[in-house]
């Protein structure tokens, strides 16, 4: 049976309900949320230009390869970092590896090449500021990776011999100059001096994992230069007198009255 209206009647009409009166209160909630959307978050403003912009790029490069390797080392990592994007970096640095160079390169400086009169006293002052450069400074991590990133890109390999090159100047310069004014003797090579006086604390630092001992300075210093263990001593607590600051381009320049 159709439980419909009866023939020929009229079929019931039903007015939709009203909707409540709105509160003013939601009235005025509703408007906000139409007049003024929420405003999405503001983006990380993009790199400025200028030394100030270059830097920071440099220190955040630094810092994305301390914290992550070669592996993590990339141009979208180091973007992010210093908050500017990959684009700014490619006009800039062409690869990762040109970026890493130029990085290294500006925040080790080469040390400065002290002049005491006495070539002792200033390979002391030299060794003792790169001792503080290894054991105080995030420079080993920091040179494993680069080496580890030279040795699978020649081009890379390079621009790692040049830097190489001019870090190893002040220990030439002090040495040839020493040659020159008869402290060392004429024979001298002061290419193979530097190889020796230097690799120690690679090996220490590098190879072996041990602590540099205090007195490898001066006993390295003694049987390089051929000076005694006293002399060398001496010369290396002159040195060690100026403590290395928190740089990361340690600068020891003390001064010494020339000897007589």
């Amino acid at each position: 049976m159709n439980s419909g209206p009866r023939q020929g009647g009229k079929r019931p009409t039903h007015s939709p309900a009203a909707p409540p009166a709105a509160s003013p209160a939601a009235g005025h909630r509703r408007a906000a949320s139409t007049a003024a959307p929420r405003s999405p978050a503001k983006p990380r403003e993009p790199i400025s230009r200028g030394a100030g912009a270059r830097q920071r790029v440099l220190q955040a490069a630094l810092q994305v390869l301390d914290e992550h390797g070669l592996p993590g080392f990339t141009m979208e990592a180091v973007a992010r970092r210093a908050g500017a994007s990959k684009a700014t970096l490619y006009r800039h640095w062409s690869t990762a590896g040109a970026l890493m160079v130029d990085a290294m390169d500006a925040t080790f400086q080469p040390f400065p090449v002290p002049d005491t009169g006495r070539v002792e006293t200033d390979v002391a002052q030299l060794l003792t500021a790169f001792v503080t450069l290894l054991e105080h400074t995030p420079f080993p991590r920091l040179l494993a990776a680069f080496i580890d990133a030279a040795e699978r890109d020649p081009t890379l390999a390079t621009l790692h011999a040049d830097l190489t090159r001019r870090r190893r100047e002040p220990l030439l310069a002090a040495l040839t100059r020493a040659r020159e004014r008869g402290q060392l003797p004429s024979q001298l090579d002061p290419e193979l001096a530097v190889d020796l006086l230097t690799s120690p604390f690679f090996y220490h630092r590098f190879i072996a994992h041990r602590p540099i001992p205090p007195s490898l300075v001066n006993d390295v210093i003694a049987h390089v230069l051929g000076t005694t263990k006293r002399q060398a001593a001496d010369d290396h607590a002159a040195a060690a007198s100026t403590p290395a600051t928190g740089s990361a381009r340690p600068n020891h320049r003390t001064h010494h009255r020339p000897s007589t």
